[in-house]
């Protein structure tokens, strides 16, 4: 077991090879993309939790698509966008990117002509060397511009994928485009082969619609759900053998509990227990639930400094708050609760900074109240909910 090896991935999208489960949403992206291939244009939003695997999933459809169906993908990180021309360089210069090695990557260069620059010092890197009003224009012809380069490709099809829309996405500017532009996709440029995927939060998806009413019925809403206990078994005991490695059913078991279903989680208790065996000189690649545990803990640790807002981090483990938060979590994760009943398990002491707890993390955006439950209270997302159990689990 080499700890340069490790077969996890925390934090980022994982190798096709990796990529387990979820047969039902690569089916239905698979679907959409396949029929724009016949010139019906699909449009398609990409929703679920922080860590939940959105960006592995739509990869994983990528690479399908390009090896079976004869398309060409384009995988856009909108991060850091902050405008209409801050997204459509990014698109732009993606889609220069990652023709460099393909038969068409002449013809795309001739697309955008003599406005291709090489930057850095190793390899080819390529960018456009545009102002912002040339991306002003791209921005009002997209259709144009995105039907010519569909052409110029000779592929069956274009899969789009516009990853990491929070922070546009509550912007009236882009709400209103996305509308515009797949109306004028879908009467001026009948017969376009071309699939769009947004990626982002189920928050995003719903602020885009409040700015623009209409996209609520332009987006094929696909929602990601946790990881079944069946599926996080399946990662666990397929990623563990590949690196020929065997966790015995013990700390298998203990994984999938602490994992809660979330990728993001799965990977950091993965590669914090991988590590641990590293240190304890692991035997014959045999995991024991000794092992796992202590990789658990060590985990646990990491997702709280790594994945949380340092408030958050700082509230969850405040000492005040304590041994509330084990009661809350005392046998397993809990996504939604009533005030009532976790009060019946307080002491005195303990029911008089219970509001004070629940304030402060609504006001942190932890939790928020449940309008259909009196006194119901539900986690934001799955990713605080499951670490206040694993750090309720080891105090």
């Amino acid at each position: 077991m080499d700890p340069g090896l490790s077969p996890f991935r925390p934090g980022v999208p994982v190798p096709i090879e990796s990529f387990v489960g979820r047969q039902h949403e690569i089916e239905y992206l698979h679907r959409m993309a396949m029929a724009s291939t016949h010139g019906r244009l699909k449009v398609g939003f990409v929703a679920g939790e922080p860590g939940i695997g959105k960006s592995s999933l739509v990869q994983f459809v990528r690479s399908r698509c390009e090896q079976e169906d004869d398309m060409t993908g384009c995988h856009v990180f909108l991060g850091g966008a902050r405008d209409l021309n801050g997204m459509m360089r990014k698109i732009c210069n993606q889609l220069l990117k990652e023709s460099i090695n393909q038969p068409w990557h002449e013809k795309v260069r001739e697309f955008f002509g003599n406005h291709i620059r090489k930057v850095g010092a190793f390899g080819v890197i390529l960018e456009l060397n545009l102002e912002d009003q040339d991306f002003s224009t791209m921005v009002n012809n997209f259709g144009l511009y995105i039907q010519d380069f569909i052409k110029k490709t000779d592929k069956q099809g274009l899969l789009l994928i516009l990853d990491d829309v929070n922070g546009l996405a509550n912007l009236e500017e882009v709400a209103h485009w996305f509308k515009s532009t797949v109306d004028e996709l879908s009467i001026s440029y009948s017969g376009i082969c071309l699939c769009i995927l947004v990626v982002g939060l189920e928050e995003r998806r719903k602020a885009l619609i409040q700015n623009q009413q209409s996209l609520a019925r332009v987006f094929d809403l696909l929602d990601i759900n946790p990881w079944t206990e069946e599926e996080t078994r399946e990662f666990y005991e397929s990623t563990f053998t590949s690196a020929g490695a065997r966790i015995s059913s013990e700390g298998l078991e203990s994984l999938v509990q602490y994992a809660g279903g979330l990728p993001v989680f799965a990977h950091q208790l993965g590669e914090s227990v991988w590590h641990v065996a590293q240190e304890c000189m692991v035997q014959e690649l045999e995991i024991d639930k000794h092992t796992v545990l202590r990789g658990i803990v060590n985990g646990t640790e990491i997702i709280g400094r790594r994945f949380l807002d340092r408030q958050v981090f700082d509230t969850i483990r405040s000492e005040k708050y304590r041994s509330i938060l084990k009661k809350m979590m005392s046998d397993k994760p809990i996504f939604h609760f009533r005030r009532s009943e976790i009060i019946k398990n307080l002491t005195s002491g303990e029911i008089r900074v219970f509001d004070n707890f629940l304030q402060r993390m609504k006001n942190l955006g932890v939790l928020t109240q449940d309008p259909s439950v009196r006194g119901g209270y539900r986690f934001l997302n799955l990713l605080y909910s499951l670490y206040c159990f694993s750090y309720a689990s080891r105090i």
